[in-house]
């Protein structure tokens, strides 16, 4: 399995404020599905930034994101090790497969894979 990238998500009601912010340091909006807004740099794509309000179809909002290139590989790992795993493996309507597992700090880590 291959990691592809690795987001921190900052739960936030101050998406403007943030994309101002962060443009500041060269970050440009790359997505904003209103929920969440995912800021990249342009110059090294994969080094982004996502803001949200809450997740919108899982319980809890994530503390990062991890992108890999099986998902439903890193599932079958994680369910395996008996990590607590916060929401279960599923497709999202804007691309991605998905679940959410709970790391040994207490932190939401959302690991997925485009489609």
């Amino acid at each position: 399995m291959t990691v592809r990238r690795v987001v921190p998500n900052i739960r936030s009601e101050a998406a403007q404020e943030s994309r101002e912010f962060y443009g500041l340091l060269g970050f440009e909006e790359v997505m904003n599905h209103g929920w969440i807004m995912t800021l990249a740099s342009p110059s090294s794509p994969t080094a982004q930034i996502s803001v949200m309000t809450a997740d919108k179809t899982a319980p809890v909002t994530p503390d990062m994101s991890i992108e890999v290139d099986d998902v439903d590989a890193a599932y079958a790992t994680i369910q395996q090790s008996g990590a607590e795993i916060v929401h279960p493996l599923q497709d999202e309507a804007w691309g991605v497969r998905r679940f959410f597992v709970r790391d040994p700090n207490g932190r939401v880590v959302n690991v997925l894979a485009h489609r």
